[in-house]
C-alpha cells in the first residue's frame, strides 16, 4: 500500500521545507501540499497543491478521501507575536484545525498525524535552564495556551482512541530558504539578512536574552525521524522536548562578526521581550534522545556559516 501524505500549512516557514524534504523522500505525487493560499513558485511547481482551510472539516475530509491520504502533517498555525494581536482568530485556527485532524484519526480515516508544539508551552515559573520534559506549564501567550491545550488533546486522543499522533516542541527555527512568520525568535533569521544587506541590525530583544534555537535542517530531520520511528518507541504522546543550541542576540552577533567584522547590532526591546522572558533559556531533550535516537548536527557557528553562505 502506498503512503500518501497531506501537509496542511505547506506555505509556512516549516511547511515549505518539510514539503520539499518529504517529496524528495517519497516522490512528488505522494505528498500533497495545501494551504489557505498559494505558495512560492518553486513550491507550486514541485507537486500537487490544494487550496484548503484547515478549520473546514468537510473540505479537509474531501481532500483526504480524494488523495487516499494516510499521514497528515498539520503545520498551519498563527505564531506567538501575531497571535497576541489577534487572540480569538489565533485560538480558532490553532485549535479547530487540530480537532479536525484528530477527528479524522479517531474515525480511522488517516493512520498517522504530526502536530508541532513549541517551547511557548512553558511559562515564567518553568525552570529556565535545561527545562525538563515534564515541568510546570503556565504559558502567558495565546499561542502558548493553544499549544499546551493541543498537547493535552493529542495525548487524550492517543490514550482514549488509539490515534497515532506525534509531536515535537520546536525551539526557535533558523532558515535561509523561507522567512519566518511572526514569532518571537524571528530575530535570529532577520539578523543574517540585515547583516548582508545593511551591515547592521536593530534587535527587538535584549542582547542577553538566551533562547533555545535550531537550524531548520535539524528540525526537518527530527520531524521525519520521529514519524519514521516504530510506534512502540514513541513513549510521549503530548510532545517531545527538542533541542540543538541556545544563544543570545549578543552571541549570534559575535558569530556573524567572525565572518563580517564590520557588522553592528543595537537592541530596542519591544513587546516580544515580555514573551521571551517567560520562555526557557535551554532545553533538556534527553527523552527524545533515548526514545528514538535524536541528535542535533548544527551549532551556532555552523548555522551562521550556512546562513551567510546561502543568503549571499
Amino acid at each position: 500500500m502506498q503512503n500518501y501524505i497531506l501537509i496542511i500549512g505547506a506555505c509556512g516557514q516549516i511547511g515549505t521545507e518539510l514539503t520539499y524534504a518529504l517529496r524528495e523522500k517519497y516522490g512528488a505525487d505522494q505528498v500533497i501540499a495545501s494551504d489557505i493560499r498559494e505558495g512560492n513558485k518553486d513550491l507550486m511547481e514541485s507537486g500537487p497543491f490544494e487550496i484548503l482551510d484547515a478549520t473546514d472539516y468537510d473540505a479537509l475530509e474531501e481532500v483526504v478521501a480524494y488523495y487516499e491520504i494516510n499521514e497528515v502533517y498539520l503545520m498551519a498555525a498563527m505564531l506567538s507575536a501575531t497571535a497576541e494581536k489577534f487572540p480569538e482568530r489565533a485560538w480558532s485556527l490553532n485549535m479547530n484545525s487540530l480537532f479536525n485532524v484528530l477527528n479524522l484519526g479517531k474515525e480511522k480515516k488517516i493512520t498517522k498525524i504530526f502536530w508541532p508544539s513549541s517551547i511557548a508551552v512553558f511559562g515564567a515559573n518553568t525552570p529556565k535552564n535545561n527545562t525538563p520534559q515534564s515541568a510546570i506549564m503556565e504559558p502567558s501567550t495565546v499561542y502558548g495556551i493553544s499549544k499546551q491545550s493541543g498537547e493535552r488533546w493529542c495525548e487524550y486522543n492517543h490514550r482514549k482512541y488509539g490515534v497515532d499522533v506525534r509531536s515535537l516542541r520546536y525551539p526557535g527555527l533558523i532558515s535561509w530558504k523561507t522567512m519566518p512568520g511572526g514569532g518571537t525568535t524571528d530575530y535570529a533569521v532577520e539578523i543574517y539578512h540585515k547583516a548582508l544587506s545593511d551591515g547592521r541590525y536593530t534587535c527587538f530583544l535584549k542582547e542577553d536574552t538566551a533562547l533555545p534555537m535550531m537550524f531548520m535542517d535539524d528540525a526537518i530531520r527530527a520531524t521525519m525521524e520521529l514519524m519514521d520511528s516504530e510506534g512502540k518507541n514513541i513513549k510521549i504522546r503530548s510532545s517531545y522536548n527538542l533541542s540543538a543550541m541556545s544563544f543570545t542576540p549578543a552571541e549570534i552577533a559575535n558569530s556573524i562578526r567572525k565572518r563580517l567584522p564590520e557588522f553592528q547590532m543595537t537592541c530596542q526591546p519591544d513587546f516580544r521581550q515580555n514573551i521571551a522572558d517567560t520562555w526557557p533559556s535551554s532545553i533538556d531533550d534527553s527523552k527524545a534522545k533515548s526514545d528514538w535516537g535524536w541528535k542535533a548536527e548544527f551549532d551556532l557557528d555552523a548555522t551562521t556559516e550556512t546562513m551567510l553562505k546561502n543568503l549571499k
